[in-house]
């Protein structure tokens, strides 16, 4: 599969790719589209991508004028892919990686400087992690008041509309894949 820059300065560069089903990368319609909705919010934004996989989001995001992203996955051989794509774009000064287990806790963001205000979470399907990530979200303070996040997920996986952190500003399908467009309120 091959994966390209969407928009902005990298557009049509190509992306390095993992081997194997392990890694789903989200495809260039769902990509533009959630970028189209996001719009202006982009530029100047600091990001943290949750299971990164290829880097693919953050990435799109930096080509289109973000100021930094933080890349964060579990697995070697996409924090391998991952390393590979910031380096051929050379984005090695406005990005970051981090080898961390997600679905346990997001402690490492504890009180992260400066604060995230774009989050981009994609994880694997049908195994429950939307719910501890968001919590793991909250609990590491590195959340910017009225932050925005970009969640893919299972149509079966639902996002908890009681969350006094979270408010759902919009929710699009395409296909197999629901996108569901959350703002941080505290």
């Amino acid at each position: 599969m091959t994966i390209r820059i969407i928009g902005g300065e990298l557009k049509g560069r190509k992306l390095v790719t993992v081997a194997g089903r392990e890694t789903r990368p989200t495809a260039d319609r769902v990509r533009e589209s959630i970028f189209n909705i996001l719009g202006d919010s982009v530029r100047g934004a600091r990001v943290l991508d949750l299971y990164a996989g290829t880097g693919a989001m953050g990435i799109e995001a930096l080509s289109r004028g973000a100021q930094f992203a933080l890349f964060a996955d579990n697995r070697k051989t996409a924090l391998a892919a991952l390393a590979k794509n910031i380096k051929n774009c050379a984005l090695e000064s406005k990005a970051s990686t981090i080898k961390w287990n997600i679905a346990d806790n997001l402690n490492i963001l504890r009180s992260h400087q400066p604060l995230f205000d774009l989050v981009f979470v994609d994880p694997p399907y049908h195994q429950d992690l939307i719910q501890p990530t968001l919590s793991s979200l909250c609990a590491s303070q590195c959340l910017a008041r009225g932050a925005r996040l970009a969640i893919e997920h299972s149509p079966h996986e639902r996002i908890a509309e009681n969350r006094a952190e979270f408010q759902i500003a919009d929710q699009r399908r395409y296909g197999k894949t629901l996108v569901s467009f959350l703002i941080y309120m505290l």
